[in-house]
C-alpha cells in the first residue's frame, strides 16, 4: 500500500495542523473560532473515513450483502456536529461580548485594556 492511498488521513491531518495553527497564532478571538471549526472539521473527516469500509453497505440485514460499514463512527458525528454548532454559537456570542466590553475582539488588547482598567493595590 502506497502513502497516497491513504489521502483522506493526510487531508484530516493537514487540516488539523492548519486549525491548530490558526488557533495558536491569532489573538483575534472570531479568528480562533474559525481555526477551531477547521480542526473540528478535520476530526469529523478522520472519523467517518474510519467507518467506512471498501465496498460495504449500510448495515441492513440482507444474504445479498457480507461486507457492512460501521454506522458508529457516523452516528457520533452526527451528535458532534450538533454539539459543535452549538459551542460555535457560544464562542461567537461571548466574543461579541468581549468587543462590546473592550471594543476589540484581539484578546491581547483585552488583557491590556482589563490590566489597565483594574486598581493597582
Amino acid at each position: 500500500m502506497s502513502l497516497l492511498s491513504h489521502y483522506n488521513y493526510w487531508i484530516a491531518m493537514a487540516l488539523m495542523m492548519i486549525g491548530l495553527y490558526v488557533v495558536m497564532s491569532h489573538a483575534n478571538l472570531v479568528k480562533k473560532m474559525i481555526g477551531l471549526n477547521v480542526f473540528q472539521v478535520a476530526v469529523f473527516m478522520l472519523f467517518i473515513s474510519l467507518g467506512k469500509v471498501r465496498g460495504g453497505t449500510a448495515p441492513i440485514l440482507d444474504p445479498q450483502f457480507t461486507v457492512y460499514s460501521h454506522p458508529l463512527p457516523h452516528v457520533l458525528i452526527l451528535t458532534a456536529i450538533v454539539v459543535g454548532v452549538a459551542t460555535t454559537a457560544l464562542g461567537l456570542a461571548l466574543a461579541v461580548r468581549v468587543h462590546e466590553a473592550y471594543g476589540t475582539t484581539d484578546e491581547d488588547d483585552a488583557l491590556r485594556r482589563d490590566a489597565a482598567e483594574t486598581p493597582q493595590r
